[in-house]
């Protein structure tokens, strides 16, 4: 039950936030919270409900059975999204010599080596979104693992940021690749896309994601996988989608 009260109380503090607006209890009576609806009608209405003066973005939470605590369940894994997320992200890459040439080429924003590693552990703070790097610079990465690991921005194999393919790699996060995990609870957030985007996007986007969460599935993972699925926008209500 521990992981269904934090997810629990993260609507709760959402709720909250939103001091109870006309526009939040508008949308959320015309949300059931005791149906679970196909994707098609939920997206409709999240769309519907999305009544704020800005494009708001939308977020989609998963609630795993996993038990967190266990190494073997550990979710992990990425995915490119067909639409992107609507926000561009900003790379830095840690790179020498040729591949960091391959990384200007790329598009990447923020590039360099020893004297980037140097100037992070100097400011103790980040001003990027995702970070790569070759093999050969992740023994010098060491001094800043306490500055970047925290903020998910430590670079490993396993979200395929430690590569040689440095090239390849930053077009596919220019495009909108997502590195994915769960958090402590066991539980998964992730933004997919902008109100904006509508129906078709949205949609492409979420069952994307659904995909890759499912294929990412731990091999020790017990019994159900995915227990619930959730979509809402940044002011709207949260929604239940079929599995």
């Amino acid at each position: 039950m521990g992981a269904f009260n934090k997810l629990a109380r993260y609507y709760h503090r959402k709720e909250k936030s939103m001091k109870r607006s006309k526009r939040y209890k508008s949308a959320r009576e015309k949300v059931d919270k005791n149906k679970v609806y196909n994707i098609d009608e939920a997206i409709k209405l999240l769309i519907e409900n999305a009544n704020a003066k800005f494009d708001e973005s939308v977020e989609v939470h998963f609630r795993t059975n996993i038990d967190s605590k266990q190494a073997e369940q550990l979710i992990r894994g990425s995915v490119v999204l067909p639409y992107g997320i609507g926000k561009e992200k900003k790379i830095a890459v840690f790179a020498e010599g040729e591949k960091a040439e391959e990384a200007k080429e790329a598009g990447a924003d923020i590039i360099g080596g020893e004297d980037l590693v140097a100037k992070i552990k100097q400011a103790k703070q980040v001003d990027f979104d995702v970070s790569v790097a070759t093999p050969d610079m992740m023994k010098k990465l060491a001094v800043i693992a306490k500055i970047l690991g925290p903020k998910g921005l430590m670079p490993s194999p396993k979200t395929d940021t430690v590569t040689v393919e440095i090239k390849k790699t930053v077009e596919q996060l220019k495009k909108g690749k997502l590195n994915f995990k769960n958090d402590d609870s066991g539980n998964i957030h992730q933004l997919i896309g902008k109100v904006s985007f509508g129906d078709k996007k949205l949609r492409e986007n979420i069952k994307s994601f659904i995909q890759a969460i499912k294929e990412a599935r731990p091999s020790g993972a017990k019994g159900e996988f995915i227990k619930t699925i959730t979509i809402t926008s940044t002011m709207g209500a949260g929604i239940k989608v079929e599995l």
